[in-house]
């Protein structure tokens, strides 16, 4: 188990936004966490909306959708336990198909992916054939089997672009959709998912944080509606937002996404004032240090996929990592 000096050094990464009094409540499962890695030969992978704690604490890996994928592929670890949402573990799984792959909390679902299914991608090719599909990440492998191309946030328009084609199917974010749409010649047929998260931010919220912060810096998610992304200064992926911040050392700055990601931005750069407008994701606050400790005991819960399915949906993540 770790000594209590090596807790202390971890607890300097968030003490700036955990209090003293509360690390107590967290250090036991990481030290018990930090031991189970070693024992299992595990590494865990955290999206950029965990909590500091996990984030910063217990986490090999972390960063956005394309990130995990593309860093799920190269791990060497035998075991891999996904401190994220479903989707991310199942895209882990395909990418490491012969690696126990573990979700804390198996209700860590997602709106995107729960919008659409495998049916629907079928009819949608039926309405429009020939077309190719392009599947968000944020979707369930048995519609990324269905799918040509899979994208993420951070290259959705490079991968749109890629397949040299004059109009694409876009699934499941409808506002995604749109946002990429306005920035290339391409056609994009749209579904009408959203993220729970995303869709509640308004341009009448901007307007509202310019009132009373003029020197604010605004950046916005791209699953944000478009006159939300329009009324920002910069759109992109949480990587982008987070690379954004880091290179342009604004004074102020709003990030109009999950909650999470404002601390752990902000944990890296404590020269930069952040405004914490808070749309919290359900699904991402299901996974626990307390949950990371269990699935690592317990070996639960194991993702698995059909091989019927985990084929033709690995294919279009690969295409993906290779544009």
């Amino acid at each position: 188990m770790p000594d209590t000096i090596a807790l202390e050094s971890l607890y300097e990464r968030v003490r700036p936004v955990i209090p003293p009094v509360e690390w107590p409540v967290f250090a036991d499962d990481i030290a018990a966490i930090l031991a189970l890695k070693r024992e299992r030969d595990a590494v865990i992978l955290a999206h950029n909306y965990q909590t500091p704690e996990i984030y910063r604490c217990v986490a090999d890996i972390t960063g956005d959708s394309l990130v995990l994928a593309r860093e799920a592929a190269k791990t060497s670890a035998r075991m891999i336990v996904l401190a994220g949402v479903h989707f991310m573990a199942e895209t882990a799984k395909l990418l490491n198909p012969d690696k126990t792959v573990l979700i804390p909390d198996v209700r860590a679902g997602c709106s995107l992916a729960e919008s659409i299914t495998a049916a629907d991608v079928r009819l949608l090719r039926e309405c429009y054939p020939g077309v190719p599909v392009v599947t968000y990440v944020n979707t369930s492998a048995a519609v990324k089997a269905e799918s040509d191309i899979c994208c993420t946030s951070g290259n959705a328009k490079r991968v749109v672009e890629s397949l040299g084609v004059p109009r694409v199917i876009m699934l499941p974010d409808e506002y995604l959709a749109r946002n990429v749409a306005a920035e290339t010649d391409v056609e994009i047929v749209a579904w009408r998912g959203h993220c729970e998260v995303h869709e509640r931010f308004t341009a009448a919220e901007v307007e509202t944080l310019r009132a009373q912060h003029p020197d604010i810096v605004v950046l916005a998610h791209p699953e944000c509606p478009p006159d939300v992304v329009a009324a920002s200064d910069f759109a992109g992926s949480t990587a982008a937002m987070s690379q954004y911040v880091a290179t342009k050392h604004p004074a102020h700055v709003v990030l109009l996404t999950e909650c999470s990601m404002s601390d752990n931005v902000a944990l890296e750069h404590p020269e930069t004032s952040f405004v914490r407008p808070c749309n919290l994701c359900p699904h991402m606050k299901r996974i626990t240090l307390c949950n990371i400790r269990q699935a690592l005991e317990t070996l639960t819960h194991e993702v698995t996929i059909d091989p019927a399915v985990a084929a033709p949906a690995r294919r279009a993540v690969e295409r993906m990592l290779a544009v």
